[in-house]
């Protein structure tokens, strides 16, 4: 795995610990290491890895071993930003064409799916909520907040919380 990887992985761990634990400091990353949700990152950034260097073979093993270890399913070509946080992996699904920029965070039982083909985009700095589901080929912008179980079916405006089903949309001040 080259630097770049163990970067990403790392900066990870730092995301995860500010969003739990506040300041980024050892004591914090130590914790975060050790809570649910870090090793379905931390595989999924080896599955990111393997297939993008064409060890397809060993992304499948990281794919199922997510699957196992952690909870969840993550196509072999979702794509994240630095600063992924899973805060709980159990029940996230996220299709294989779904692309997401930095500090994205993300609740359990999260479903990030296609409709027909196409999958939503996250932009920058995304929280979706528990349970909640984003479906089809939405744009999620950037500093948006998608409340617990909400379904996002349309495109979320920058400097959104989006809630409900279907969700509606509030303008963040």
């Amino acid at each position: 795995m080259s630097q770049n990887w163990c970067a990403l992985i790392g900066g990870d761990l730092r995301a995860k610990a500010e969003w739990l634990y506040g300041p980024d400091c050892p004591h914090g990353i130590l914790k975060a290491l050790l809570t649910d949700g870090t090793a379905a990152m931390i595989l999924y950034r080896f599955m990111q890895a393997s297939q993008r260097t064409g060890l397809a073979p060993l992304a499948m093993i990281f794919n199922k071993l997510n699957s196992i270890v952690g909870g969840c399913v993550i196509g072999r070509g979702a794509e994240f930003g630095p600063r992924l946080v899973f805060v709980h992996s159990n029940g996230i699904v996220i299709n294989s064409k779904v692309r997401g920029g930095m500090d994205v965070k993300i609740e359990h039982q999260v479903t990030i799916g296609a409709e027909r083909g196409l999958s939503p985009v996250l932009g920058d700095d995304v929280f979706l909520g528990a349970g909640a589901k984003v479906l089809g080929a939405v744009h999620v912008g950037s500093r948006v907040r998608v409340g617990a179980n909400a379904v996002v079916v349309k495109d979320v405006p920058d400097d959104t919380t989006a809630v409900g089903v279907p969700a509606r949309y509030i303008l963040r001040k």
